[in-house]
């Protein structure tokens, strides 16, 4: 087995640097990724070249290949791996300068360079490390549910985009119609993995709403991105006071959209259980049950809420980052059991979601995103409309005129533990959770802000140095440290059976 550019990095008559024309898969890889390639997709590829150099050592033919002029030979891709791990230190040590290297080998000698290595790095540690953090995919084909929505963003347009199979996967995307078939569907083995609501792993590791079933939440997809919309008939009633009697669409019980409805309706002396009827509908049909009159309005994910002003049947009441502004919506989520059976699989998804999620926070890929996921197979919406939501140039079928607010819906993959916090007061609130809860306990279990925070890092993204801030919701401060003194403080509440 052979690599010339695997040369022994303690002779300094050896040259490691790849010259120009170089073929292997790494250097292919880098001139046909000219924006750099990650970690994980530079361990893959020299993976693929490990096997094409064991299917070439097995190659039980009369003629032999001829190595390459001063190509090192390998026993087993063991050994090559071990010399590759060699090559990176030493080539680091110096700067990735090759003709440093083969100076200071000339002056002090390789075996000197190679004690005095070994008497500060333990390089068999290392090595051994190495080769179990790429091992290889326990699973390549899996299938990932989503419910057509633009917070979904990030789930949908890896998949026509390419971040699954840049990270070695092969993800067929679901359309699933709501959260309750989403969750059950995971919960049955289905789904490897899905589209959540950030309310909803908290709710299903604590057996609210379903069986107790451990589930963890590795990013946000999206926040802000919602909104409060009326029938077109209720422009006059403006005032949420007005608003007794209405009957309102939310998409699930566990989620962002009931939740901060409940809370904006109680702030103007409501109470969402008695003065107003929640209903749960699923996103695709709110719409038609807007124009049907089913409902007097509902707080929605998008595109739902701009496809109603493109109908000409509702208007947008508000922006529910006017609520909470960067407030969590949907999430990236799967269970204990698929994140601690297949690691591998699971860190490759995680990372490829992560991916997609700064890439879409990116406001000027937003028009070629709008163009990937409005397809019948994705959301089977009018691109105009995708496009509104977006790049937050749209009408709000109230003014005439394109209001331009970018931050109308936004990406970013952060799960922090204090906005599991806040869910978790208001699940208690409104009676969804009764008695004693450990509110940091289950964020920091459910919420994994840490591991998030490394691949951010290691994709190169900078990700917040703490996991718990505080929120300002409608003007009045969340304090995470104060959840019981927190919920205590509102007049509206569900009274304790």
């Amino acid at each position: 087995m052979t690599s010339k550019s695997l040369g022994n990095p303690f002779d300094g008559k050896t040259r490691l640097n790849h010259t120009t024309g170089c073929r292997c898969e790494i250097c292919t890889g880098h001139s046909e990724n000219p924006q750099g390639l990650t970690d994980y997709e530079q361990g893959a590829l020299f993976e693929k070249q490990i096997e094409a150099q064991e299917t070439q050592a097995h190659n039980h033919t009369s003629q032999k290949p001829v190595p390459s002029v001063n190509a090192p030979t390998f026993d087993s891709s063991d050994d090559m791996m071990d010399r590759a791990v060699e090559s990176a230190i030493v080539r680091g040590m110096f700067g990735h300068s090759d003709e440093s290297r083969r100076r200071f080998i000339k002056m002090v000698g390789g075996g000197t360079l190679a004690a005095a290595l070994g008497t500060i790095i333990p390089l068999d540690k290392v090595k051994a490390a190495v080769k179990d953090s790429i091992g290889p995919l326990e699973k390549k084909k899996l299938n990932v549910g989503f419910v057509p929505i633009t917070c979904a963003t990030p789930i949908i347009m890896a998949q026509p985009m390419g971040f699954y199979a840049k990270y070695g996967l092969d993800v067929d995307v679901i359309k699933t119609a709501g959260w309750a078939v989403a969750r059950d569907k995971s919960l049955n083995g289905e789904y490897d993995a899905s589209h959540m609501l950030s309310p909803m792993p908290l709710a299903m590791s604590m057996g609210a709403g379903s069986i107790a079933s451990p589930y963890i939440m590795p990013a946000i997809e999206n926040i802000n991105g919602q909104a409060i919309v009326l029938a077109n008939k209720h422009k006059d009633k403006r005032d949420p006071k007005q608003w007794k009697g209405f009957k309102f669409g939310v998409p699930f019980e566990y989620s962002m959209h009931n939740f901060l409805l409940r809370y904006y309706v109680a702030e103007f002396g409501l109470d969402p259980d008695l003065d107003i009827q929640i209903r749960v509908v699923p996103p695709p049909e709110m719409v038609a049950n807007l124009r049907a009159g089913n409902l007097d309005g509902y707080l929605s994910p998008d595109p739902f809420n701009q496809r109603a002003v493109y109908e000409k049947i509702g208007f947008l009441h508000l922006l529910t980052k006017d609520i909470w502004e960067g407030h969590p919506c949907c999430a990236f989520a799967c269970s204990q059991k698929f994140a601690t059976e297949m690691p591998n699989t699971y860190a490759a998804l995680f990372k490829s979601i992560v991916d997609a999620t700064q890439f879409s926070a990116k406001a000027e890929n937003r028009v070629e995103i709008a163009k990937a996921i409005s397809p019948k197979n994705y959301l089977n919406q009018p691109e105009i409309v995708v496009k509104q939501v977006l790049t937050g140039r749209y009408v709000d079928g109230l003014q005439n005129k394109i209001l331009n607010v970018p931050d109308r819906i936004d990406f970013d993959p952060f799960p922090w533990h204090s906005m599991a916090v806040w869910i978790l007061t208001q699940m208690k609130r409104w009676g969804y959770v009764e008695g004693d809860i450990d509110y940091k306990g289950i964020a920091e279990k459910v919420y994994v802000a840490a591991d998030t925070a490394q691949v951010m890092r290691d994709l190169g993204y900078t990700p917040p140095t703490k996991t718990y801030k505080k929120h300002t919701i409608m003007g009045k401060e969340f304090d995470y440290n104060k959840p019981e003194e927190y919920i205590n403080s509102f007049a509206i509440k569900k009274t304790p059976s």
